[in-house]
Parts: C-alpha cells; structure tokens; sequence
C-alpha cells in the first residue's frame, strides 16, 4: 500500500519535512540509517537540552529566543568540558587499590531547609494561568530558616557532623571549623598516606586553606569541577 507524505507523516506523527528528507536519502542512499558523527559523543540528552532552555526562560520571561540559544549555547560548552575532566579523572583512578582508597577522606557540605533554596517550584501548566489558585502557593517572607553541615567519610570510618551557625562560610571559618578541628586529627590517625577530597566551592579555595593544608602537609585529591556524582558522600 503506498501512502502519500502527509499520510505518512500522519501516521508516524511526523512533520511532512522529516518524511520528504527521509525519502529524499533513501532515493540517493538507498538507506535512511543516520550516519556516524565525528567528534566527542554528546555530554547532555535532547531531553536535558530542553530542560536547560525551560529552565533560563522561567528565569526571566522578557528573554528573546537569540539570547536563550546563546545561553543554551554556552552552557552546552560547559557541559561537554566539564564531562571531558570527569572522565579523565575517573581513569586517572581506575587502577587504585582498595588500601589507597582507605587513605582518603571524602568531605562535603549539606544546606538543609523548610523549604527550596530558591523558593521557586517548577510546574507543568497551560498559557495564560500563572496567577490561577491551582498553580499558586502561599509563602511565608521568612520560610523557616535551614542549617548548613560538614562531614567527612572515609572506608574506615566517618568524622563527626559538624554544623555552621549563622553567617557565610568563608575560608577562614572552613579552615578553623572544619580543617583544624577534624581533618587534622582524622589525617594523623590514617597517617602519612592521607588524602583530603573536598569539592572546589570558593571557601575551600581560599588562599589561607591552602596556606593552611601545606603547612601541615595535608594533601589535597585533584577534583573536577562540577563532578558531584564522583563524590560517595553524595550518596548517603
């Protein structure tokens, strides 16, 4: 049975274009197979594209397309780079043992709220009824308050939790609140084999931190940026 173009983009649930060029390759190729593209595989799914796109434009409604497909544009670089330095920190460690592994001590922060960081919650909703009753929510101007925690968990065991009371976290207070009250004495106890793993936020940048980690011969692993999901204290 022969079907016309827009029959068949009917069935399929296709524009009438994607039919034309389909059948425009299969007259030349003899084949409709997508050919192999060269380069780097891509670091984000069409999916996670869109969502990046929703994303920005929820942001700021007033943006123009041209500005949504720059930012689109540069976030997809970062995205790629970003991937490109998890991977090779992945193979950089592939071939360690279970005993060097024991050696370091993963460290992370944790912000706990009554409710989202951004106050903001993301809804699936038609045109025109942002302000209905069903796609709104009554907030409180204080929403509760939240704590920020520090932890560290190595293979033989785990430092205590440590919370930040009020205030910014700035390098001074990472390097006496956490670095000399629990990973010095966590560093003497696994010896002089010890490595710190702790993520690359500004406070832990600071040049007093390093400052402070040479001082006392504290060595620091190499971390990606963006690379939480390498991190096992991630996951508890």
């Amino acid at each position: 049975m022969r079907l016309s173009q827009a029959d068949a983009s009917r069935r399929l649930n296709v524009s009438r274009s994607v039919v034309q060029r389909l059948w425009d390759q299969y007259q030349s190729e003899d084949s409709v197979s997508r050919k192999p593209v060269p380069g780097r595989p891509r670091a984000t799914t069409p999916a996670e594209d869109r969502f990046q796109l929703f994303r920005h434009e929820g942001e700021e409604p007033l943006l123009c397309r041209s500005s949504l497909q720059t930012t689109f544009k540069h976030q997809e670089k970062n995205l790629r780079y970003y991937g490109a330095k998890s991977s090779s920190q992945c193979r950089e460690h592939v071939s360690w043992t279970q005993q060097q592994w024991a050696s370091v001590l993963f460290t992370d922060e944790s912000r706990f709220t009554m409710e989202s960081d951004s106050g903001r919650l993301l809804i699936w909703r038609e045109q025109r009824t942002r302000y209905h009753q069903s796609n709104t929510v009554e907030r409180h101007s204080y929403r509760g308050g939240g704590i920020l925690v520090w932890a560290g968990i190595s293979l033989g065991g785990h430092t205590d939790l440590h919370v930040f009371h009020g205030g910014t976290v700035t390098g001074l207070r990472y390097r006496d609140e956490t670095l000399d009250s629990y990973v010095r004495p966590y560093a003497a106890a696994i010896g002089n084999d010890f490595i710190l793993m702790d993520d690359n936020a500004r406070p832990h940048r600071a040049r007093i931190v390093e400052e402070y980690l040479e001082d006392h011969g504290l060595e620091r692993m190499e971390w990606p940026a963006r690379s939480p999901d390498l991190n096992p204290i991630e996951h508890l």
